[in-house]
């Protein structure tokens, strides 16, 4: 039997074990993670807590929607054992008919029938690092590798002794000028999420520094469930045709090389990112957005 949980009834413990244990299990599904990034969020489990949904809830004009948060990818139905596509369907089903607007991310490992829900797929890229080092890197593409080779002639130099408040300036001062959905309190919520991960031993900061010593790329990777996730990233202006940040990627696979690991790249439908972690050999993965309208007029309107 399925149950909904409200936020006060999650048993945080079971709820964190059943993340641990599942074949699909990812950070952004554990109850701490959903605590900071979504506050008021609910779910969805078995009495046992084998199967569990997280509902990242929020509330506007009186009205109960579903979101993705900021800084979550994935979320859906996780189970410890074998999840068919008829598991998803009943979660899907069982969601309270309270809430009336839907953007809710599933994550790769869930399938459902697309005539019966309106979906949306959104790509990730993964990279299975069980290989030897020369292996992964004979998979790259020619561009990188030129890029990479330019970075390392230009004296640039892989470190993880740098500040998480400088990768989140080059960001801001960068392409975080374009998005104009991102303000103080998102960084205030990244700066809050980073500590907790840096906390619970989860957190890898990396960068690249010029032959000044400057930091030109840095970026946040997190531990989960056998991956390694590209959470966050940054770079210099005036640095993207430096190879830094290829620079930078190719320095964590070779330091993870030949371990039990996926690298996420963690997205991304956008072109130009989408080619940039394929040229390291990342394969293409799909996950589905479900989209539900069932809101009252006039808000359906401005929601179409």
């Amino acid at each position: 039997m399925i149950r909904l949980l409200k936020h006060h009834e999650i048993d945080r413990h079971r709820w964190d074990e059943c993340i641990r244990q599942s074949f699909n299990g990812i950070i952004y599904a554990y109850s701490w993670y959903l605590d900071i990034v979504c506050p008021m969020w609910e779910a969805l489990a078995d009495a046992d807590y084998k199967v569990v949904m997280p509902l990242p809830a929020g509330r506007k004009f009186g009205i109960d929607y579903l979101y993705p948060p900021f800084f979550v990818q994935q979320l859906g139905v996780f189970s410890v054992s074998r999840l068919t596509d008829a598991d998803v369907q009943r979660y899907l089903d069982a969601v309270p008919k309270r809430y009336r607007y839907w953007e809710l991310n599933l994550n790769t490992f869930n399938k459902l029938d697309t005539a019966r829900w309106h979906s949306v797929p959104n790509l990730t890229h993964e990279l299975d690092l069980i290989e030897p080092y020369e292996k992964l890197a004979a998979a790259y593409s020619e561009n990188t590798r030129r890029n990479i080779k330019k970075a390392a002639a230009a004296g640039f130099k892989a470190t993880a002794d740098v500040p998480r408040e400088v990768i989140i300036s080059l960001f801001r001062e960068g392409r975080g000028r374009t998005i104009e959905k991102l303000s103080e309190p998102h960084y205030d919520l990244l700066r809050s999420l980073l500590r907790t991960i840096d906390g619970r031993g989860k957190l890898h900061v990396r960068a690249v520094t010029d032959a000044n010593g400057e930091v030109m790329a840095g970026a946040f990777f997190v531990d989960s469930n056998g991956k390694v996730i590209f959470l966050f990233s940054g770079t210099a202006a005036g640095a993207r045709n430096t190879g830094a940040l290829a620079f930078l990627v190719d320095a964590f696979i070779r330091e993870n090389a030949q371990k039990n690991l996926v690298l996420d790249f963690e997205g991304s439908n956008d072109v130009n990112l989408a080619r940039f972690y394929k040229s390291f050999g990342a394969k293409e993965c799909i996950y589905l957005q479900v989209r539900k309208n069932e809101l009252p007029w006039p808000f359906k309107l401005f929601k179409k």
